[in-house]
């Protein structure tokens, strides 16, 4: 079995244990992000970076991706954002993750530097000072790579 499969068998218990957990409780139990970049390098192909490589969560060749995940169902509250984009690290271009209540993707959503780089300094917005897009925004300025 696959280093990636393994990976994959093992969220799969994760998710099954968030969905009750926050059934039960009402609140996440925190795993969206590690479940955005498996299921990013298992449809898309990349390969994970070590844990905790600063700047990028995959790669695609030399491409240096950061990847974000968020779990949007019926009742998501417009204006959600995504998580910090900093852009004092090295990397190439962000994924977008988007998840269903039961942690499965719904879609994948790219962008580049560039144009990330230019949504973040377009205003002077608090939240964009802490590198912080809105889904709607990302989605805007980034391409759909896969649909679900």
């Amino acid at each position: 079995m696959s280093h990636l499969a393994k990976i994959g068998d093992l969220l799969e218990q994760a998710r099954q244990l968030a969905c009750a957990y926050k059934h039960l409780t009402g609140r996440p139990l925190g795993i969206t992000g590690e479940v955005a970049e498996y299921e990013a390098a298992r449809l898309l192909g990349l390969e994970l970076a070590e844990a905790r490589t600063p700047g990028y969560d995959a790669l695609r060749g030399a491409a240096r991706i950061q990847i974000k995940g968020r779990v949007l169902g019926p009742d998501a509250k417009p204006g959600q954002r995504l998580g910090a984009i900093k852009l004092d690290h090295p990397w190439d271009s962000v994924m977008f993750v988007s998840l269903d209540e039961d942690l499965q993707p719904t879609g994948i959503w790219e962008a580049d530097r560039a144009n990330i780089e230019a949504a973040l300094t377009r205003t002077d917005a608090k939240s964009r000072k802490r590198g912080a897009l809105s889904v709607a925004e990302f989605k805007k300025i980034g391409r759909r790579v896969w649909h679900g």
